[in-house]
């Protein structure tokens, strides 16, 4: 594993206990899963803006 830095010091990943380890762990799929997540939100808000501009072009032609 590489060196990590955490809170402005450098950690040596294969000198850190085993806990130290699965925190560590914890902690990347955690950012994944947050990133994913992230990510599906920004595809819905875009789908969501789509939806209300096709709205507003069909309240529109109603005018």
């Amino acid at each position: 594993m590489p060196m990590i830095k955490i809170d402005g010091t450098d950690y040596d990943t294969e000198t850190l206990s085993e806990a130290a380890k699965a925190q560590l762990m914890n902690l990347q799929v955690v950012d994944q899963k947050i990133a994913a997540t992230q990510q599906e939100l920004a595809i819905q808000q875009t789908a969501r803006n789509a939806y209300a501009q096709a709205l507003q072009a069909e309240l529109a032609k109603q005018n």
